[in-house]
Formats: C-alpha cells, structure tokens, sequence
C-alpha cells in the first residue's frame, strides 16, 4: 500500500529535488489527515457511548495529529517555494518550524490527558465495556501501526525531520491506544479507576515522544554540527589535489533540506603561484557542488612550508594535545618584530573539556615559552563537526 501511494502520487527524483519533498510533505499530511478525523469520529463515539475518560482522551490525541498534518501539509507547501528577493537561501526552514509546532503539539496534548486522566482517579466512574469499542479500538491500533511505517519510510527517503516527528508519534499512538484496550477489557474485572490510570501512561508515552520529536526538530533550527562523514568526504576530497595541504573551519550551514553551504578554510603553499592556486579552489568549490550537492565557499590560507616552521609546528601541537588529546592545531606561522620571535597559530580545543579557554590559552603560551623562547599569540576555537 505504501509503494502504491508513493508510485502514484510521487514523481522518481532524489531527496534534493523540491517537487519530490513538496509532494511526499503533501501525501503525508493529507494521509494522516483522512486518517486521523476518520478515528477521531470512532473513538470519540465509543468514548462517549462507553464513558470512557481513556478511550475520549485517545480520540482528543489523534484530534491533534490531524491538526499537525495540517501544520505539516502547509509547511511542506511553502517550504517548496523558491528562493525569492526576500528569501535568497529559500523557505526550506518552515519544514523545521512545522516539525517544533508538531512536537509542541504533541506535548501539549500529553499534560491535557494527563490532567483528566487525574481527575477520573481522584472521581472515578465505571466505564460501561463494548465489543464495538474493543474493535474501534484494534482497528485504530492497525491504522496507527501503517501510519508509522508509512511515514517513516517517507521521512528516510527525503531525509525531512517533521515527518520523521509525525512517525514518532504515530507509533506512541500505536502504544497509547494498546493501554486503552488493555483498560477497557481490565474495567470489566476489578473497581479500581483502571480508565484514569490508563490515561496517565498514555500521556506519559505520548509527552515522551513530544519531548523526543523537539530535541529532533529543533536542532537544525538552532544550527547543528556537520556530520563527521560529510566532514570526513570533503576532506578527502580536498586533498587528492597535491597543492591543499589540509583544511580546516569546516563550518555547515543549514538553510532547509536541499538548500546547504559549507565554507571552510584551505592550506596552500604559500610560494605558489596566485593564479593556479585561485583556479584550484574554483575548481574544488564546483566539485564538491557537483559531488554533494552543497554550494561550496573556501578561504585560501597560504602556509610556509620549510623545516623551521615543521619543527615549531611539531612542538606547538606537542603542547596543544597535552591540554586534550583530541586538540589540533592549524594556521601557524612565525614572524619576528624587533627581536620578538612570535608564533601565531589557532589551537581547536573540544567542547565540554575541565578547562577555561583563558586557561587553556595560558597554559600553552607558557609552555610554549619554556619550551623553545618563542611568545606564542594563541587563538583558542572549537570545531563545527560532530
């Protein structure tokens, strides 16, 4: 059924290309809409018809899941748009803001279930068992079950985080709604407010899986770090060209799924020629557009290469990694100013280390000092990768 929608109603292309992402955004949201207002009227009839605080609350939830694949349809539709005067990068971000307004969504929907779940515990009443209910019941357990794996598959082949975050609390319902039936057929046995206190773990899954889809979503919103792999392939491609010496200040910048920059900076030699070189970094920044997709921006740094600044060089990282192991070094240089032996140098510390920057940069200034005479003019960054 999944690959009949998708054949249907989405046309071959890549998880770049803007009509394939508007038109999986737009079979989403119009499926979970259908979906979710046709067990709304179900469950919301066996509620009210059985009494069933637990059974009213799930009707509530799947309420919201329709408004968020409304939410999601419209951010899909205006994130398809193209860049224009106001916007150069695109709209592609909406389809984050739609993933956070979902998962907020979501969370609110958890305390408002968690709220009347309390008080059918604190004021309890029987709730009256159907076998109409119970099937209503299975029935939206199966439909939930096929809306996860529907959007999922659909969120790994355009790599989109709202409907990644409309999976994820598909398949709380799938839970949520399995608690229900198991209280709905425990009611019949026992007095205890077995419907009140479904509906407290309902809540708790579905706040769960809420808290989960923000933490997903709002990450590119804030600006997240470049994969290591992505990181790891640039820079091997950077340097199967003899005259890049490595790079560094890989920096990524997320304008929306299929709209990404990535800048960083180039070593060169610094004898070389201007020309050839600048040529060789045009030419870098059309392969890695060509290769993945991402508009490439590169700063030359042209760098001595001889055996005084290897061995400055050597020590200046011997220095660097005895703060943490995992720092590295780039952009070093020597000069001298009046008989002052200067070494400047960025030194890359990790986040999260036991250490200042302020200290971390006087530590290596002094044993730098002590180690060679020269005054080190130190830099202390962080990195942009994972």
């Amino acid at each position: 059924m999944s690959e009949l929608l998708l054949r249907l109603f989405v046309p071959e292309g890549g998880a770049d290309d803007p009509k394939v992402r508007t038109r999986c955004g737009l079979l989403s949201g119009i499926t979970g809409i259908i979906l979710n207002i046709l067990l709304v009227a179900g469950k919301l009839t066996v509620g009210i018809a059985a009494g069933s605080v637990a059974v009213i609350a799930d009707a509530v939830n799947n309420f919201s899941d329709a408004a968020s694949s409304v939410i999601t349809l419209i951010g899909f539709k205006l994130a398809g748009q193209k860049p224009d005067k106001e916007h150069p990068f695109g709209h592609g971000r909406i389809e984050y803001v739609a993933g956070l307004i979902v998962s907020v969504l979501i969370i609110f929907m958890g305390f408002e279930l968690a709220w009347s779940s309390v008080e059918k515990i604190i004021t309890p009443e029987p709730a009256v068992f159907s076998y109409v209910a119970m099937g209503v019941l299975i029935a939206a357990i199966l439909v939930k079950f096929w809306m996860f794996y529907f959007n999922r598959k659909i969120a790994k082949r355009i790599g989109s985080e709202a409907i990644a975050a409309t999976a994820t609390d598909s398949l709380s319902d799938v839970i949520a709604t399995a608690v229900v039936l198991a209280s709905l057929i425990a009611g019949r046995y026992t007095d205890l407010p077995i419907d009140g206190i479904a509906g407290v773990i309902v809540a708790a899954f579905i706040f769960k899986a809420g808290w989960s889809a923000v933490k997903a979503t709002q990450a590119p919103l804030l600006g997240r770090p470049m994969s290591k792999e992505l990181a790891d392939a640039i820079d091997k491609l950077a340097l199967e060209h003899d005259n890049i010496l490595g790079i560094h200040d890989l920096i990524y910048h997320d304008y929306g799924p299929g709209r990404a920059l990535v800048s960083f900076h180039a070593e060169v030699p610094a004898d070389g020629d201007l020309m050839e070189t600048h040529e060789l970094i045009d030419h870098l920044e059309r392969e890695i557009g060509e290769k993945f997709g991402i508009e490439a921006v590169i700063h030359m740094d042209p760098i001595v290469v001889d055996g005084d600044t290897e061995e400055m060089r050597e020590l200046v990282e011997g220095v660097v990694k005895a703060v943490h192991p995992d720092a590295t070094v780039h952009d070093l240089r020597i000069a001298e100013w009046d008989k002052i032996r200067n070494v400047y140098f960025d030194a890359i510390l990790p986040y999260g280390i036991d250490i200042s920057d302020d200290e971390a940069a006087d530590r290596i200034k002094r044993d730098i000092a002590a180690k060679s005479g020269f005054n080190a003019v130190v830099h202390i960054e962080h990195p942009y990768i994972e």
